[in-house]
């Protein structure tokens, strides 16, 4: 649970504290106000990570050389843990036309640098926005992500297991670019087959253990009922020897969990090609209870809900349905107007201006 945080050269905030409340907090003002750059802070300070930049500078306020995220955050025993993000252009003026270079990005618990591995996890949290459709209608990439901030929140060994697949893959890849050129022999792969397949094993092992858990929920409106299918790209030895020729003529790594997917289907047809948009929302709102409810179930705490504009997509049933599950765990909502909330108890209202 978040209590409160503090901005610096955030985006649109030169300055600016915010505090929530342990049950709902709608963050309330016109478009370009800032609400979900207040939401991206928090997720920042929840994965180390933005979910909307495509480069982390792009956090830093205009002409600003740095930017810093600091909160406070409670574990289930009222523990106040600090936590902090520096975000950098890689280099600060220090006058006299001396830049001096600095890490592009610093996170901090209690003020202790902290990698990335051991940074997540601190303070959990669960993102829904109106982008989150791509889960359903977008490319694979966009579901293993989705994988991967799931399961990196809820298992610290699953983070480490997929920063070293990540590294162990470029090598190999630069192995099998190597093979291709004739500049090496294929005895180098040994090293880097061992560390894929010991790694990629788990990854797969937790990813299959979460789609296990999603297709366990029920979860049915209007007599909708889905099921998700996980498409796994199995890593072995016997099946890197049976790609091998065609990996080094590609020079990439062809099976593995960087070739995943998994695919929403309504009875047994695909949503993406035969659910309608209602439908498809309501198969993204399915899987992210089940996200709640599987990071409770791992840590024994229910992780922070982040909703980011998303009741002007819904009708008054499905407006009901999220409403019913804010008010199961913490709950930060953003809104240009915050008619529906107006009707709950104990929520704090944050109000910003254009």
């Amino acid at each position: 649970m978040i209590k409160k945080i503090e901005l610096q050269n955030f985006r649109n905030f030169k300055k600016i504290i915010f505090e929530f409340s342990p049950k709902i907090t709608v963050i309330v003002g016109p478009n370009a106000s800032g609400k979900t750059n207040v939401l991206e802070s928090l997720y920042l300070l929840s994965t180390g990570k933005s979910f909307k930049a495509k480069v982390e500078e792009e956090m830093i306020g205009y002409d600003e050389d740095i930017c810093r995220v600091d909160g406070e955050a409670s574990g289930a025993e009222s523990e106040i843990t600090n936590l902090g993000a520096v975000v950098t252009r890689g280099k600060i003026d220090i006058g006299a036309e001396r830049p001096e270079r600095v890490p592009r990005k610093k996170l901090l618990v209690n003020g202790v640098p902290r990698r990335m591995v051991d940074f997540a996890g601190n303070f959990r949290t669960v993102l829904f926005g109106p982008w989150d459709l791509d889960l359903v209608t977008e490319s694979p990439s966009v579901r293993r992500r989705f994988l991967d901030t799931v399961l990196s929140q809820a298992d610290r060994e699953y983070r480490r297991s997929t920063l070293s697949y990540e590294k162990g893959l470029r090598q190999r890849n630069r192995v099998l670019w190597d093979m291709r050129e004739g500049n090496i022999g294929p005895d180098r792969l040994l090293f880097w087959n061992q560390l894929i397949i010991k790694n990629g094993n788990y990854i797969t092992e937790k990813r299959e253990e979460f789609i296990d858990f999603v297709n366990s929920l029920e979860f049915e409106i209007n007599g909708l009922k889905l099921n998700v299918s996980y498409d796994k790209s199995v890593i072995s030895e016997s099946r890197l020897e049976q790609y091998k020729e065609e990996e080094v003529s590609a020079a990439t790594t062809l099976v593995g969990p960087h070739r995943d997917d998994f695919v929403f289907n309504k009875g047994e047809r695909s949503l993406s090609s035969y659910g309608s948009r209602g439908e498809q929302r309501m198969g993204v709102l399915w899987l992210k209870i089940a996200e709640l409810s599987f990071i409770e179930e791992k840590t024994s705490a229910r992780p922070t809900l982040l909703l980011d504009d998303i009741f002007s997509e819904l009708d008054e049933e499905h407006k009901k349905v999220v409403m019913d599950i804010a008010m199961k765990q913490q709950t930060i909502i953003t809104s240009v107007d915050d008619e529906f909330a107006k009707e709950l108890r104990k929520v704090e209202r944050i109000e910003l201006m254009g």
